[in-house]
């Protein structure tokens, strides 16, 4: 299973306080808390199970702050067999009283040589002010044939804003060390009702670095650093909503994972 799938650039956003934010929110990470530095893999029929603790000193997605206050803490169990994958994924804030579930289920398999395809779907609650929930339906799809240069197209559709959301991105991978691997990515987001409603298009620009180190055969730690440039969608609500302020978003994360 490819780690870096839309499913976690997916979330969803309550009533946040002084934010005021409602809708659909990946990560994904789509979360897009992380996204581990390991190449899409072929599907295997062994049973494996994945638990993912993480952290990220801010909640991203589609190039916005989630939260008003510090970041937000990640557990993932993933269970996979053959092509594919279950997921119950629960972020909790470190400083706002904030706990979001994504349940999910994910089918991996290959188009072609070297083209990989996931398709999945996802039920999501969030519990703040108030409970809000979403239901979404997502793909992905890479052609991985070099890997130093691998491109994708990510798609989310929120059945709850009646919307999607397209990324198109490209990692280089590079294994430094046996051990250790470091992939620079850079992401292209365009929003189409998925997060506003007035705006359509080009939504964010965002490049990072992420890094993983293989502990042992079943154990890895990962980390990133991103920057979002915000674009015209961000700009337009910022600007509907009286705010001057820059919207670009700088983040970090780090992630300890184990495979059995």
């Amino acid at each position: 299973m490819a780690t870096h799938s839309v499913k976690f650039m997916a979330g969803i956003l309550c009533a946040l306080g002084i934010n005021g934010i409602s809708g659909s929110a990946l990560a994904n990470e789509s979360i897009e808390s992380i996204s581990n530095t390991v190449l899409p893999s072929q599907s295997s029929e062994a049973l494996a199970v994945t638990l993912d603790l993480g952290w990220d000193s801010q909640y991203i997605s589609q190039g916005r702050n989630n939260l008003q206050d510090g970041g937000i803490y990640w557990l993932n169990t993933a269970v996979q067999f053959g092509n594919l994958t279950t997921y119950a994924l629960v972020g909790r804030g470190d400083s706002q009283a904030y706990t979001e579930w994504n349940i999910g289920l994910e089918y991996g398999f290959n188009i072609a040589e070297n083209l990989e395809a996931n398709l999945g779907y996802q039920r999501i609650e969030g519990y703040s002010i108030s409970r809000c929930q979403d239901n979404e339906l997502f793909a992905e799809l890479a052609y991985t044939a070099e890997a130093w240069l691998i491109p994708s197209m990510s798609y989310v559709y929120s059945t709850e804003a009646a919307g999607y959301f397209v990324e198109v991105s490209l990692h280089s991978y590079w294994n430094v060390t046996e051990q250790l691997s470091l992939t620079p990515y850079i992401t292209q987001g365009f929003d189409f009702k998925y997060r506003t409603e007035e705006h359509d298009g080009r939504n964010n620009l965002q490049f990072g670095l992420e890094a993983n180190y293989q502990l042992s055969s079943y154990m890895n730690v990962s980390g990133h650093i991103s920057h979002s440039i915000a674009q015209g969608d961000i700009e337009q609500e910022a600007t509907a909503n009286g705010d001057i302020s820059s919207q670009d978003e700088t983040y970090a994360g780090i992630h300890f994972a184990m495979t059995f």
